[in-house]
């Protein structure tokens, strides 16, 4: 019986990513620079829009899931509704090298707000 993205366990999707063969000492060193982003991007979020707290979350926070294909992924509380795409627009473009994800922790998914807050690291 063949199974659907979802349907397959950690294990399985290893066999599927490209990232897993990649030379380690490039991958280690690309990790580093996102999260001197992430760090960036999260100052940015406080500084200039209110955020009261920046998570990171997904391939970021896990160093062995880190792919030279990954994003930063981060989540936000506390800026304005009418403030957030402007500041999805900040961190959107703090780098050429990678693409930064941002999601109101308040308005998101339940299964992701539970990804950040198990699995997410503070910035």
């Amino acid at each position: 019986m063949t199974k659907t993205a979802l349907a397959l366990t950690r294990e399985e999707w290893q066999a599927y990513r490209p990232g897993a063969k990649v030379d380690k000492p490039q991958a280690s060193e690309r990790w580093e620079r996102a999260w001197l982003v992430a760090e960036a991007a999260a100052e940015t979020l406080r500084e200039r829009f209110g955020a009261t707290r920046v998570v990171a979350f997904g391939s970021i926070a896990h160093r062995d899931w880190f792919t030279p294909w990954s994003d930063i992924d981060l989540a936000a509380w506390g800026i304005p509704p009418e403030a957030f795409y402007r500041a999805v627009a900040a961190v959107t473009g703090i780098s050429p090298e990678f693409r930064v994800d941002l999601v109101a922790s308040e308005d998101c998914r339940p299964a992701i707000r539970r990804a950040i807050e198990q699995e997410g690291v503070a910035l």
